[in-house]
């Protein structure tokens, strides 16, 4: 985990030059698998992020939704295509079966991400992203991870 976090800092102060613009909202749907997210991206700067996630699942012996609060430093890489990192917090609610019986719990959950994203002339954004996650209260156990595509509104 700490190779993680060090590899992080050492990209993010390497490229400290190449920041992309985001200078725009962008809302739109975020999933893969048995999953859909309402994702939101609000600038903070011009080149801080924050997106927003709320996320509904639904597997074979569970079910529940996910809320991701994702703060990103975006870096360009060409004019259009940019590259992103970020750290955040997740809240989520899970029913699961285990020995057939239903129960149910709340989970919180530091996060990471990395992905990629390119933004058409049009008010069009498309991207794909990792999410790793480490459970602090356990409703969920332990630690999980998921790659997404988004397509996203960019206003």
């Amino acid at each position: 985990m700490k190779k993680l976090f060090l590899a992080l800092a050492l990209t993010m102060t390497v490229n400290c030059v190449t920041f992309a613009q985001t200078n725009e909202r962008a809302i739109g749907i975020r999933g893969l698998d048995n999953s859909a997210e309402i994702s939101f991206q609000n600038p903070l700067s011009n080149s801080t992020r924050v997106e927003l996630d709320l996320g509904l699942y639904g597997f074979d012996d569970h079910s529940g939704f996910i809320l991701s609060g994702i703060h990103q430093w975006v870096f360009g890489l060409e004019k259009s295509l940019n590259w992103y990192v970020g750290v955040g917090g997740q809240l989520g609610s899970r029913s699961y079966k285990k020995n057939s019986v239903w129960n149910s719990g709340f989970g919180l959950a530091f996060a990471g991400q990395i992905g990629i994203e390119y933004n058409f002339s049009i008010p069009l954004q498309v991207s794909l992203d990792y999410r790793p996650a480490w459970y602090i209260i356990p409703a969920f156990g332990g630690a999980y991870d998921t790659a997404a595509f988004a397509i996203r509104y960019r206003f």
